[in-house]
């Protein structure tokens, strides 16, 4: 994977980097949930582009845990920005496994083995690293997932083997994603004539 691709998009978003002043991750969450200590709906359609009735279906099917009082808190939001950053290259019930992989029943906190608002946080550091190679790497990929990973610890024995391994599929399915996004933005070109 020799391509060097940037994404201007927060990650799970349709939001621009730059108008939110470059920031992702926990910086990102954290100017969203700086005055409030849960988001509205709509508010997450405005940040995502996730219509209400697709949220709704994955909350019907258990793959995002229902809002309280309306409202989403910060692990909600990042957990519905990663399974948005991933729909367009994998299907919906493999992201569902892939998250339960990491922290079981969406429901459950007790068998997380991180916080889905840390996990955003890995994915955004990892990914903003990765966009200044010139070469990106399944070796280089699996360097920076350990090294912004080495502060991490286990509450369960294998939890850091589950949590690489993880971040590695989640990290190649958004190269896919933007390559795909690439080649669909050139196809539109051509036929378009523009």
């Amino acid at each position: 994977m020799n391509l060097q691709i940037k994404d201007d998009l927060i990650p799970g978003t349709k939001l621009l980097r730059s108008d939110m002043g470059g920031v992702t991750g926990l910086e990102f969450l954290s100017k969203i949930f700086f005055i409030t200590d849960g988001v509205m709906l709509t508010q997450i359609r405005e940040i995502s582009g996730i219509d209400g009735s697709t949220l709704q279906n994955w909350t019907k099917r258990g793959w995002v845990e229902n809002s309280k009082l309306k409202k989403y808190d910060i692990n909600q939001v990042a957990h519905i920005l990663i399974i948005n950053m991933l729909r367009s290259c994998m299907q919906l019930d493999r992201i569902s496994f892939l998250i339960q992989y990491i922290n079981g029943r969406v429901d459950d906190r007790s068998d997380d083995i991180i916080g889905d608002a840390e996990l955003y946080d890995y994915i955004c550091k990892i990914l903003d690293r990765l966009m200044t190679y010139e070469l990106c790497s399944i070796g280089s990929i699996r360097d920076v997932i350990k090294d912004e990973t080495v502060g991490y610890k286990e509450n369960i024995e294998g939890a850091r083997d589950r949590l690489t391994n993880a971040l590695e599929i989640i990290i190649v399915a958004y190269y896919a994603t933007l390559v795909k996004k690439h080649s669909d933005e050139r196809l539109e070109a051509i036929y378009t004539g523009r």
